[in-house]
This record gives C-alpha cells, sequence and structure tokens, in this order.
C-alpha cells in the first residue's frame, strides 16, 4: 500500500485540484472519474455536481460519489476516483460503476489500484455486491488495477461513442466482499 486516503473534495484542495485539471490536460489525458473537471473553469463551479451533470447528461443522469485520493504523508492530491450508482443503460454498456484517474506526475506508483481497492467498501455501504468497472482494451495499466482489484473480464464490446482509443472497451465486475 502506498498510503492513500479517499476524501469527499473540498475547499482544502481546490488549488490542487485545479493544477490536476492542468496537469491533465497538458498532458492530453481523458479526465475519468473526474466528474466533468474537463469542462469547468473554476473549482467552485466542478463542485457543483448534482445540477452540472444532471444538466450535461438530462435523462442519462446518474448520481456518483466523488472522491479525491490524497496521499497521506504529504496531503497531495495523486487521483480522482467516483462511484456512479445505480448503472444506466449507458453505463451498463460503456462506463461502469466507477470511473477513475491519477495525475500524470504521480502514475507507475500504484496508486490506481490502491485507490480503487479503497472505494469497494464505499460502494458496499451503498448496497452494491458487486461493480461494473470498464477500460480501453489497450490500457494494459487499467486492466492490471482491475484485475488486481478482482475484477473479471464479461466481454469486449465495440465502442460506438467515442470513449476509447482503441475503439474496444472491455467490461470487468468486481465482486465486493
Amino acid at each position: 500500500m502506498c498510503g492513500l486516503t479517499l476524501v469527499r473534495p473540498s475547499k482544502r484542495y481546490e488549488e490542487q485540484v485545479m493544477s490536476y485539471k492542468k496537469e491533465m490536460s497538458q498532458n492530453g489525458d481523458s479526465f475519468d472519474g473526474c466528474a466533468g473537471l474537463e469542462d469547468v473553469r473554476t473549482f467552485d463551479e466542478w463542485m457543483d455536481f448534482e445540477r452540472r451533470l444532471r444538466e450535461k447528461y438530462k435523462e442519462g443522469y446518474v448520481p456518483s460519489e466523488v472522491f479525491l485520493a490524497v496521499r497521506q504523508d504529504d496531503d497531495r492530491v495523486v487521483g480522482i476516483i467516483d462511484f456512479r450508482h445505480p448503472l444506466s443503460d449507458f453505463l451498463k454498456k460503456f462506463g461502469g460503476n466507477i470511473g477513475y484517474s491519477i495525475r500524470p506526475s504521480e502514475r507507475r506508483k500504484g496508486y490506481a489500484s490502491e485507490m480503487l481497492g479503497l472505494v469497494l467498501p464505499i460502494c458496499r455501504e451503498f448496497g452494491e455486491s458487486k461493480v461494473l468497472v470498464t477500460c480501453d482494451k489497450e490500457n494494459a495499466a487499467s486492466q492490471r488495477t482491475i484485475i488486481k482489484n478482482g475484477g473479471v473480464l464479461e466481454n469486449e464490446v465495440t465502442d460506438t461513442v467515442g470513449l476509447s482509443k482503441s475503439g474496444m472497451i472491455q467490461r470487468y465486475w468486481i465482486s465486493i466482499k
């Protein structure tokens, strides 16, 4: 374990969240699990998750629990993860219950695996006995993260909505103990 804790976003992390956005944008990364961080100009705008995401997704909106993955020894935000529940038809096919990302400067340190492991008990608290996590077929790092946390590949689907680089999305189920 790397010593992460999951915390709800708050003003305390405003600067770090906005620098996270900048780092992700400069690296050309997708903002998986970031609750639309790529779409906002300010932290306060981002924090208005419910209204903003309901307006963006309309009838496809699904509530989500958003967490910052904070490294305990220096209080640095290294990742963002969200748990979406219940699954909409779109999420069942393409997006899953959980989305996550790690800031580029903090990758390859085991944070994604730890962060995913930390959110699973939270999913259980919301009544889930299993969760769906998806990734691009060519994203070997995400595949390892999901499998390390108990993910079992159900199938692959053609990405008809443009979420992946490869055109194929892998769908994994994780049973929550």
